[in-house]
Parts: C-alpha cells; structure tokens; sequence
C-alpha cells in the first residue's frame, strides 16, 4: 500500500512538472507571437498573403499546442486511474 501512494505521489508531481512546463511554454510563445506580429504589421513590404500565411501557422500551432495537452492530460488520466486499482 505504501508503495502505492509513493507512485501516485511521483505522478502528481511529474504531472504538475509537466503544467508548469507547458505554461511556460505557451507564455513564451504568447509573447514571441506579440513580438512577430508587431514586426509584420510594421513591414510595409510584407504582402497580404505573408500576413495570412503567419496567422494561419499561429492558429495551426496553437491547435497542435492545445492537442499535445490534450493527450498528455489523458496519459495522466489513465496512469491514475491505473494507479487506483
């Protein structure tokens, strides 16, 4: 039984390594795509389809961000409801 509640203790915190982590990370990107989009909207010399296509690759990574959450958050999930048997 002890052994138990030390895996489950070293999930809950890998798990909470892991948020803390992904949080930085989208901070980081959050404010890398601030920095971008300030530089295209003063290009002057940036067509409209290298505007669009800089919109759609945020919107495309921020989609795959959001996916890679999702199926870590489910691994979790499964480990612990593993561990509660």
């Amino acid at each position: 039984m002890e052994n138990k509640e030390l895996v489950k203790q070293m999930v809950e915190l890998h798990k909470t390594s892991f948020d803390n982590s992904f949080n930085m990370l989208i901070t980081l990107q959050d404010q890398m795509e601030k920095m971008v989009n300030s530089f295209v909207d003063q290009a002057p010399w940036l067509p409209a389809d290298g505007k669009k296509a800089f919109t759609t690759l945020v919107s495309t990574y921020k989609k795959g961000r959001e996916d890679f959450k999702k199926v870590v958050e489910d691994g979790y999930k499964k480990v612990e409801e593993y561990i509660a048997k």
